[in-house]
């Protein structure tokens, strides 16, 4: 006998006569996009938010209300992991409430009855609402959504996070984090840049607790269960979802008033004492800022608040600053580079103030115009006497960023985004870092100091509280650069954003007579990824005639294949690149790079610091590019016994340290003996080296190194940790501290009794830094967990295991055993994951390991396969591979 089940159909002894009323049809899902349409703009959004801190959970009610753009029978918005229990929705913002249940029927303005249904499409996190009848163009509606859902236990969305305070007891709180795609896991919502709008927010909260949101609080209402409801402002600015903001908890603040805005930084009651340092930072730099942009911050308060539990390093949202401990809260005994580090994450934030949130890319194809923006504008600020002294931050950060974009698995600055893993992977070091460099390249190249700020200035002004793409702001510094040259900024800076990668400059002389040449720099490239990639490059040169000075700096912009420069007569040697201010490598060929080596040997202070460190790491890339051997390399680096400065010699450490890694790996023990002699004989002549040296020497065995560090441990330890050991030789001291059997159990001790982050997070590092395998285990695991350790810190234990011999395989192995525990608790091709997955494979480089890197993440499909940071892996190892199948020889050799 066949049944046909017919659709809507209820069986009954006498065939199909009831209606289905258990069992309707799902309608298909009426939009098949990423991207949600534009038929609808959101204009406010009212919130009220109940959670509970006791269960874990909240309830809340969202009211949008729209304007009707185009004809349209649906409005499809974004709501993940929310359980929708009413919907209503009414024509008009005044007159008679057209209502619908889920899958009811209502009214729309016109008496006709419309059958509608709230349908969820999980994949894309969407929700939709459908009409019989078009919504007009023009017309006002209103859609309130009542949901409930479980704080997230991750660290995005609205989600909890509990600490232990200092008698003990356990302290729970909520805070959001919305950027990029979160904003929907707390309320419905258009959870795009671009779907600007206003915010009204009520939270319902105990009396013990205190709330903190965008806007200033209204008003506090006791209500009848015992709670009390605070009421917010209305954000006074329209914004992008990404940037709202609330949080639940106990905290304290520290304030003061700054041009009539009040600025507080909370932290958690114990750490209060900590707080100093960061408000008067963010006083400062809000003053520059206010100044330099010509444009007053526009809301009437300004909170940075401390978060016990958070992954990223601070988040932007608007009026509501929130930071890790570690980037805001500052000890008394803090070192300099401690102070430095804060002052630069508050810089970038309140840089975003401007550049993000009052305009805001129209979508995260152009993060970049935020991130690179407030990179830059982080160095930028802090090299004001008014705040902190810069050092030599932005140079290593510029070094790292060509370092990544040599490879072929890079990107355009400026690049198509299509799934929420390729949103996820923008917040890399293109966006940032590489945006930031393209930026201050610009700056350098265009005539007078004011033109850059003029350009932004106009930029920031004419697209106040709108969203932009990269052409919007090239056509604003277009528009003020009138200088003789006459400049199309936007000629030349297309060719940096919308192509992967960077120039390699060429230089060769016949006489008097100058060429440059440009080609692609690509590590990786063979036939198939060879590319006729041409860049608009303002290529600045001095030489042995004047070299320091600005007014030295002579500019050439080279726009095709080759260019000659006027001819130069009568010099020795040239360095182009002045300062290292542009994005690109420089060859000098073997007679040039010769003349450069002599000329170093005779006087170091020939060369601007910048100059002598960017040499050093152009020549290690040369040497990786295959184009200078690496005695080349190791004839350079003899001037460096002469050195005097920081950064050329951080940079010959770093790029050293990594061939050093490749050959301990590899267990090339006679070549990392002799490496480790070469490390060793770098003179420690300024406090700021101090640490950098001695990390390198403590972690090489140094005998004397260590004894130091032993002896400086027992101190802390035996006067209670009231004997502080320097800020900038505490790293150095804990790592020589874990390898001892006797005085790992004491550091693990200190870690969970300390409660200044910087500390305790430098104790961490030292505690993965041991040796002793069954310790590595123990504390990837308690990573993992986050009892002891709190699982934000695990993309730091998984990098600071990898970098020791016994640690790097086994981090390489809780990977693969763990990888669907870690994409829980980190999203797929977020800056975690990347880290995660470049620590644990960035010093293989053996076929063998190659196989088994591209065989385990081939198999994960979906959860990953297709991640950036995996192509970037594979190519990472097999240029490994070739360098050593290249250079072991010559090492050998030499050493």
């Amino acid at each position: 006998m066949v049944l046909y089940f017919l659709p809507g159909c209820t069986f009954t002894k006498t065939g199909c006569r009831k209606e289905n009323k258990t069992t309707p049809i799902e309608p298909p899902f009426p939009w098949s996009q990423f991207r949600l349409p534009h038929s609808i703009r959101p204009l406010s959004y009212d919130l009220t938010l109940n959670p509970d801190l006791d269960n874990m959970n909240f309830t809340g009610s969202t009211v949008i209300k729209m304007v009707v753009l185009h004809n349209t029978k649906r409005i499809v918005l974004h709501s993940a992991n929310l359980n929708i229990s009413k919907a209503t929705f009414k024509v008009g913002w005044e007159g008679v409430c057209v209502c619908l249940q889920i899958r009811s029927l209502f009214q729309l303005d016109d008496g006709e009855a419309s059958d509608v249904t709230v349908l969820e499409y999980k994949p894309r996190q969407q929700i939709a609402l459908n009409f019989s009848e078009e919504l007009k163009a023009g017309q006002y509606c209103v859609l309130t959504l009542d949901y409930s859902a479980n704080l997230s236990h991750t660290y995005d969305g609205f989600y909890n996070s509990s600490y232990t305070d200092k008698d003990g007891n356990k302290r729970v709180l909520a805070a959001t984090q919305f950027e990029p795609l979160s904003a929907r896991k707390a309320f419905p919502c258009f959870d795009e840049p671009a779907f600007k709008a206003t915010f009204l927010i009520k939270i319902n909260r105990k009396p013990d607790y205190m709330t903190l949101s965008n806007m200033p609080k209204a008003k506090t209402t006791p209500l009848n269960n015992g709670l009390v409801q605070d009421e917010f402002e209305m954000t006074s600015v329209n914004m992008s979802t990404y940037l709202v903001a609330f949080i639940v908890g106990n905290f304290t603040p520290v304030s003061k008033n700054v041009s009539e805005i009040l600025v507080s930084v909370y932290s958690v009651p114990e750490k209060k004492e900590h707080t100093d340092y960061a408000l008067d930072a963010a006083s400062k730099l809000l003053d520059f800022y206010n100044d330099f942009f010509e444009i007053n911050f526009p809301l009437k308060k300004l909170d940075l608040i401390a978060i016990p539990d958070f992954l990223a390093g601070a988040m932007e949202n608007w009026g509501l600053i929130t930071f890790r401990e570690t980037s805001l809260l500052v000890g008394k005994q803090s070192s300099p580079l401690e102070k430095q580090v804060v002052a630069s994450v508050i810089a970038h934030e309140l840089a975003h103030q401007w550049f993000g949130n009052l305009v805001t890319m129209s979508w995260w194809n152009d993060l970049w115009l935020n991130e690179g923006f407030a990179t830059y504008m982080q160095y930028m600020s802090l090299s004001k006497p008014c705040v902190c002294s810069q050092g030599n931050l932005f140079l290593a950060v510029r070094f790292r960023a060509l370092d990544k974009d040599a490879l072929n698995s890079s990107h355009a600055v400026s690049t198509a985004v299509n799934s929420p893993e390729q949103v996820e992977e923008m917040f890399d070091s293109v966006s940032y870092e590489k945006g930031a460099s393209i930026l201050l390249m610009l700056n350098a190249s265009l005539s007078g100091d004011q033109q850059f700020r003029k350009g932004i200035i106009q930029y920031l002004k004419q697209f106040s509280g709108l969203n932009t793409d990269t052409n919007d702001l090239w056509n604003s510094l277009t528009q003020i650069e009138v200088s003789t040259q006459h400049q199309n900024v936007s000629e030349m800076m297309s060719s940096w954003t919308s192509q992967k990668g960077f120039p390699l400059v060429t230089v060769s002389r016949k006489g008097d007579q100058v060429t440059l040449t440009q080609e692609h720099f690509l590590l990786t490239s063979d036939n198939a990824t060879h590319t006729s990639s041409l860049w608009n490059i303002p290529v600045t040169y001095v030489s042995d005639n004047c070299s320091l000075a600005p007014e030295c700096r002579q500019l050439f912009t080279l726009k095709t294949k080759s260019g000659k420069t006027q001819s130069i007569n009568l010099v020795k040697w040239l360095k182009l690149n002045y300062r290292n201010t542009g994005f690109y490598i420089v060859h000098y060929g073997d007679d040039g790079w010769a003349a450069l080596r002599d000329a170093l040997a005779n006087d170091v202070s020939v060369l601007t610091h910048e100059d002598r460190a960017s040499l050093i790491h152009n020549i290690f890339a040369l040497s990786r590019l295959g184009r200078v051997s690496f005695r080349h390399v190791l004839n350079l680096l003899n001037y460096i016994s002469n050195e005097t400065e920081t950064s050329p010699v951080t940079e010959a450490l770093l790029q050293l340290n990594k061939i050093y890694q490749l050959l301990d790996k590899r267990q090339e023990y006679s070549l990392v003996a002799l490496l480790v002699n070469l490390l060793l004989q770098e003179s420690v002549s300024k406090q700021e080296l101090r640490s950098a040296l001695l990390e390198t020497a403590c972690g090489l065995d140094d005998e004397n190194c260590t004894q130091q560090a032993k002896a400086l441990f027992k101190q802390y330890v035996d006067s209670n940790a009231t004997s502080r050991i320097p800020g900038d030789l505490q790293q150095v001291v804990f790592n020589v501290a874990a390898q001892s059997a006797e005085d790992w159990p004491t550091l693990l001790n200190l870690y969970g009794h300390a409660t200044y982050d910087a500390e305790k997070r430098k104790m961490l590092r030292g505690l993965a830094s041991t040796q002793d395998a069954r310790k590595i285990v123990w504390i990837l695991k308690a990573g993992l967990k986050g009892n002891l350790i709190q699982t934000q810190e695990l993309p730091l234990v998984i990098s600071t295991v990898c970098k020791g011999f016994a640690g790097y395989l086994f981090a390489w192995d809780f990977i693969q055993e763990n990888w669907d525990r870690l994409i829980e608790k980190f999203p797929v091709g977020s800056f975690a994951i990347q880290t995660i997955i470049n620590s644990a494979t960035s010093q293989f480089s053996t076929q063998a390991h190659l196989d088994q890197v591209q065989g385990f993440f081939s198999s994960l499909k979906e959860r990953g396969s297709q991640m950036r940071s995996v192509q970037e892996a594979l190519e990472t190892i097999r240029l490994n591979k070739r360098w050593m199948e290249k250079n072991l020889r010559t090492l050998q050799k030499w050493l």
